[in-house]
């Protein structure tokens, strides 16, 4: 499994922010925008204080995706 940003890409659109937007307000560095924008880790930190700055709960912010195409059934 890996961590997506996805649903904060959807947060920023359905508030008509851009991610300069969200890097001015939250206090965030290029790097962590670009970072994010990569797929790659940010810390809980940094998550945080995106959440703060949007008033919006963790799941607004990322999610968690199955890697590979591997799908499971329940209840086989």
């Amino acid at each position: 499994m890996h961590i997506s940003y996805k649903p904060l890409w959807h947060t920023l659109i359905e508030r008509n922010m851009r991610k300069e937007d969200l890097r001015i307000a939250a206090g965030l560095t290029t790097n962590m925008i670009a970072n994010m924008g990569k797929g790659k880790h940010i810390s809980m930190e940094t998550l945080t204080k995106i959440c703060e700055t949007l008033n919006c709960g963790i799941l607004e912010v990322i999610e968690l995706e199955q890697d590979g195409t591997i799908d499971y059934e329940i209840n086989q």
